[in-house]
Formats: structure tokens, sequence, C-alpha cells
């Protein structure tokens, strides 16, 4: 089976970026799929430089801490920087052709149509939709 990476955001993935969020509200939509499907969860979300890996799985069920392998490295600065961000995690990790998505709500982080984006509203968090296409791309 081929090992796939999925980069995770929190802000306006896991819980809407709203005053008021409650955060990790959306944990219950993606938490079957993690458990369900082989994946391997890389922390792409800015609270890597708050918070230690064990402190962020700790957000997590013990039953898919597991799948949460690491954070992405260092800040990339300018244009499309989370999507730089990832390539020079795969990169430096032998991973360069990692069938990978992130899942993101900061379509200018990354190139224009990016196949390999699922794209969150900010305002919502992750949906269904993201979901349906999150699930279609483990199945494959």
């Amino acid at each position: 089976m081929n090992n796939k990476y999925l980069f995770l955001d929190f802000d306006g993935v896991m819980h809407s970026t709203k005053d008021n969020a409650i955060f990790f509200e959306r944990l219950n939509l993606i938490s079957p799929l993690i458990e369900k499907y082989s994946v391997k969860i890389i922390i792409s979300s800015s609270w890597r430089f708050q918070f230690s890996l064990e402190k962020i799985k700790s957000y997590f069920p013990l039953n898919i801490q597991d799948k949460i392998l690491d954070v992405t490295g260092a800040p990339s600065i300018g244009k499309h920087a989370r999507y730089h961000e990832i390539k020079n995690y795969l990169k430096h990790h032998d991973k360069s052709l990692a069938d990978w998505k992130a899942l993101d709500d900061t379509s200018f982080e990354f190139p224009e149509n990016c196949e390999n984006l699922i794209l969150c509203s900010p305002n919502l968090g992750i949906q269904a939709k993201q979901i349906n296409e999150l699930e279609i791309w483990l199945n494959n």
C-alpha cells in the first residue's frame, strides 16, 4: 500500500478562526477517517512553534496519536510558504515522491490550483465536502 502523508493545519481546519471558536471542534469529523485508513500525519500548523509534538498529540484521541509522526520544520518566508515548508519536509525525510495532501484554510500558502491542497473555509473549518475529498484520496 502506498504511504500517504496528511499535512494538517489547525486554525480554520480543526476549528473556525472566529473569536468564539471551540478548539478542535471539528476533530469528530476527521477522527473516523484517521482511524480507518493508513495515513501518516505531519502537523503543518503554526501551533508547532508554540507546542511540543507530545502536547499537540494530546489534543487527539489516544487511538490516533500514533499516526501523528512529526511537524514540518522551520518556517518558509515568501510566496506559497506552507507549500514550501511541506516540500522541504518531504525532501529532508527522503519522501519527495510521497503521496500527500494538505488540509489547510489558506489558499495563498499554496500554488494556484495545487492538486495536493484540500481547502477548508476559515470561518467553518473542515466540512463534509473536504471529508469526502479526503476519503476519496485515502481510498485510492
